[in-house]
């Protein structure tokens, strides 16, 4: 089988969480052929290459997302009416106020997730406008000067102030035209690549979305074009990065809500289109449900992790210093080590000889230097350096260090430090790090966000976020409990070895991908090369000749 794995800045070039699950469920479907096409977000990723990537991957397409990409196409003046049909239809789909009674853009479903038979007209609209563009630009070359012309900028600003649309975009100037134009030109770039020919997508078997968004573009139009089946992963839901980001940006309030509607629509399109969707969790699941999604196609598959470096502190039950709280993750104000810091305040006034160790990835971002500036000086603040005599050197019970460095060269060597792992989060998609300290039978207390509790399942203690002396308490009930810290990592360790392993998510995705192929009819070009490919009747002269072979029925049967 040949797969198309798309992905938008991540496998095989940025490093993290979603380049590891991708370069692992390539490898450990190595009798499956595998075509990359990858949508970088910067110029750093390219310029650093990608991962060595197995034999059975053919090629590696890559086209970016965030440098100007016009081709010098313009349009003559039939193209540039077609060009507007379908980008008013667009606008509309995107401006119009949701419908509430069904699927539609920022996603409201009816009862029960099930589609009904007929969509919302601005989301008819917003598919029309969507597939249109993308005729248009196989037939005829790039979008990017027609997206960011007068006629785009003209369009939208009708559409805003059409009636019906919905709530602050209405508000609209003209410099917001022109900035949404240009975030939406980048948003709609897979549009114009040349990736939708027969020796590209139009080859595979099936296309796989690594994530939402753009990423799954490629894949709505190689469906529409050459009726490739579908998938879609999200382990971590693009709407709702969206949605949390968006205040991040330096955009005006009508420039966000048309982002929005714009990323909501699409979202809906993506989850309407896709044979099967397969979130990594129930909290993404839900949001899939919310936007539309039919939960006859929705499969959860947790995301595999390598569990062997685990091993050695997992099955050592002397390992962990039992006065020692371990926190380990990215240093990023979603992570709310303010309110672990003043936790651990609360912990200290009961147990004085407990020290707390922030153990973080090495930081990058200038914003997360900010914020661990801060989180250091408030440490320096609420716990002085203490000595044990006149003549001692003072310490303080609260240490910031990075992995890698000389107390904890690896991760394993991190959770080993402590007999308590504490997540403080207010946000989180799927615990990384919580399945990582269950792995090393690590005793846990968490916040209740994302899909914290789906993944303890009863195996490690749950408070509510930004909640201080909740998670103190919880921290005291199992430093002063060492049988019932034993019992829960080991109930926790065998349950990420049982849900979140590699092979587990591997086993999923093999069996998912020969169930959609056996669903889709086997294209004449593409089973020519397969023996017993057609059936021998197929090429005798008559009405069965030249037929599809159907996975699902008889070749020739109308309704196979």
């Amino acid at each position: 089988m040949r797969i198309g794995l798309l992905t938008e800045g991540g496998y095989p070039y940025a490093t993290g969480e979603s380049r590891l699950w991708c370069d692992r469920l390539v490898r450990g479907l190595a009798p499956h052929e595998f075509d990359l096409y990858a949508l970088s977000r910067t110029a750093r990723e390219e310029a650093g290459g990608h991962v060595d990537l197995p034999p059975h991957v053919r090629r590696v397409r890559t086209a970016p997302l965030w440098a100007p990409e016009d081709d010098g196409r313009t349009h003559g003046r039939r193209d540039r009416r077609r060009f507007a049909g379908h980008f008013r239809s667009l606008a509309h789909g995107i401006c119009a106020e949701p419908d509430t009674s069904g699927p539609d853009a920022t996603g409201f479903a009816a009862p029960g997730g099930v589609l009904p038979d007929a969509l919302p007209q601005a989301a008819e609209d917003f598919a029309e406008g969507l597939y249109g563009l993308a005729e248009l630009a196989r037939e005829r070359g790039g979008l990017h000067a027609a997206l960011r012309s007068e006629l785009a900028v003209r369009t939208l600003e009708s559409a805003c102030r059409a009636p019906g649309v919905r709530r602050g975009v209405s508000a609209a100037t003209v410099p917001d035209y022109l900035a949404f134009v240009d975030q939406l030109e980048r948003a709609l770039r897979p549009l114009s690549l040349d990736w939708y020919g027969d020796d590209a997508l139009g080859a595979a078997d099936l296309c796989h979305a690594a994530s939402g968004g753009s990423a799954a573009l490629p894949g709505l139009l190689a469906k529409r074009f050459f009726g490739t089946p579908l998938l879609v992963t999200e382990y971590g839901v693009q709407l709702r990065a969206h949605y949390l980001s968006a205040g991040d940006a330096p955009l005006s309030a009508p420039v966000r809500a048309l982002l929005a509607a714009f990323q909501g629509r699409l979202a809906g399109e993506v989850y309407r289109q896709a044979a099967l969707l397969t979130p990594g969790n129930t909290h993404a699941r839900r949001w899939q449900e919310r936007c539309g999604a039919d939960r006859a196609r929705i499969r959860t598959v947790y995301p595999g992790m390598e569990s062997a470096r685990f091993t050695e502190v997992g099955e050592d039950e002397e390992s962990g210093d039992p006065a020692t709280l371990v926190w380990v993750g990215r240093v990023e104000p979603a992570k709310d080590l303010i309110a672990l810091l003043h936790a651990f305040a609360e912990v200290r006034k009961a147990q004085p000889e407990v020290r707390l160790r922030i153990i973080a990835a090495p930081v990058r971002e200038p914003g997360a230097e900010t914020y661990l500036a801060h989180c250091r000086s408030l440490a320096a603040q609420l716990f002085p350096d203490e000595a044990a005599g006149a003549h001692d050197v003072g310490e303080n019970p609260v240490t910031f260090e990075e992995i890698g460095g000389p107390e904890a060269p690896t991760l394993a060597d991190a959770y080993a430090a402590g007999a308590v792992v504490v997540l403080s989060s207010v946000v989180e998609g799927f615990p990384i790090s919580l399945v990582e300290a269950m792995f090393c039978a690590r005793a846990t207390v968490s916040t209740d966000v994302g899909a914290v509790v789906e993944v303890i399942g009863g195996t490690g203690l749950v408070v509510p976020p930004r909640n201080p002396r909740a998670l103190a308490d919880s921290c005291l009930a199992l430093l002063r409990d060492p049988e019932r810290r034993y019992r829960l990592g080991a109930a926790a360790r065998a349950r990420a070895l049982e849900l979140f392993t590699v092979e587990q998510n591997t086993a999923a995705f093999r069996g998912i991908y020969l169930e959609l192929l056996s669903r889709s009819p086997v294209r004449r070009s593409a089973a020519d090369g397969i023996p017993f490919g057609h059936p021998a009747e197929s090429h005798v002269p008559g009405i069965l000749a030249g037929r599809p072979v159907s996975a699902a029925g008889r070749a020739g049967d109308p309704d196979a």
